[in-house]
């Protein structure tokens, strides 16, 4: 069913009033804010995009990936999952493709205890948008070649 065919369908919430909830409590940075803390060796910037888009629109150098559907079993010691770059003790900068899968990862991290979380306001597309510097990331062989 396309969703021109139910038009009286409504959602309790959407997924971009959630994002709207969100970022009334977590932190957002532009472009230019987020190009000044990139230095700050304390900063860890996530990208949480699919791995497909990471791979057919490159990344911002340095970028950790995280996909957003990971992240919380990534960021948990208490799983198998757990990626080390994670630790409250590092501020977490994420990033989606527009901001809206960023800031919702966001506030889960922040429940989780991460203190420190912003998301980029407007994602990747608004860091490309900024010809801000991108770098090319190329696909695994999974066949174990």
């Amino acid at each position: 069913m396309t969703r021109d065919e139910n038009t009286d369908f409504r959602l309790d919430r959407t997924a971009w009033g959630m994002v709207a909830e969100v970022d009334e409590t977590v932190e957002s940075l532009t472009v230019a804010e987020l190009r000044a803390e990139l230095d700050d060796e304390r900063t860890v910037l996530v990208d949480i995009r699919d791995i497909r888009e990471v791979w057919i629109e490159g990344s911002i150098p340095d970028a950790e990936h995280a996909p957003r559907g990971m992240i919380e079993f990534w960021a948990d010691p208490e799983t198998d999952y757990y990626k080390p770059f994670f630790d409250p003790a590092n501020r977490y900068v994420l990033y989606c493709n527009e901001g809206g899968r960023s800031a919702l990862a966001a506030e889960s991290l922040r429940e989780m205890g991460y203190p420190d979380v912003a998301h980029l306001d407007g994602g990747f597309t608004a860091w490309q948008a900024a010809d801000a510097p991108t770098v090319d990331v190329p696909q695994k062989d999974y066949k174990g070649r």
